[in-house]
């Protein structure tokens, strides 16, 4: 009867931590605060800021990757989503993730200011996308307004809104091409 109500009492402090997840702020290397932002150069010339992420545990609705950080005064023109095939569900995948950035002082958060995708299925297509993943083309209020401009140094990331129906375990990165003008 000792051992059961140990084993009871163990139970007890193991289970919350398991059963509530939390969401988390995960950081890719260029993400980092303090990695170098370029941003010299002749005014229009194109100049890019990237970061990638290996991910290694299921995503959660909220989880954010902050993939790169563009300098103060930097006017996004356009860039690049990719990810492997993070939800291995055939057909019926259930994983979105939005790019967008984080406030800065000035300019406020947008989870999707750069690309609303979507559920993203990676699924391949035959005669069209034989291999698995995604890439996408950064859109979002580039398509509907102007290139974005920032007056702060600003941190690009990708934030999660709905978790994989069949978590894989795979990269994600961004691209992202800015003028200083």
């Amino acid at each position: 009867m000792k051992k059961f109500i140990t084993l009871i009492l163990a139970l007890c402090l193991i289970l919350p931590s398991i059963a509530f997840a939390t969401a988390e702020t995960l950081v890719s290397t260029r993400g980092t605060a303090g990695y170098p932002v370029f941003g010299r150069g002749q005014a229009g010339d194109l100049k890019m800021a990237y970061g990638n992420y290996n991910i290694i545990a299921a995503v959660e609705d909220g989880d954010i990757f902050q993939m790169c950080r563009i300098p103060p005064g930097a006017t996004v023109v356009g860039g690049i989503f990719y990810a492997s095939d993070l939800d291995a569900t055939t057909g019926t995948a259930a994983l979105d993730m939005d790019v967008g950035w984080a406030a800065n002082g000035t300019e406020a958060a947008s989870a999707s200011g750069l690309l609303n995708a979507g559920t993203l299925s990676g699924d391949a297509v035959t005669g069209y996308k034989p291999e698995t993943g995604t890439l996408l083309p950064l859109a979002g209020g580039i398509m509907t307004n102007t290139p974005i401009t920032f007056t702060e140094e600003t941190v690009i990331q990708v934030e999660a809104n709905t978790a994989a129906a069949t978590w894989a375990n795979g990269y994600i990165g961004v691209v992202v091409y800015y003028t200083m003008d």
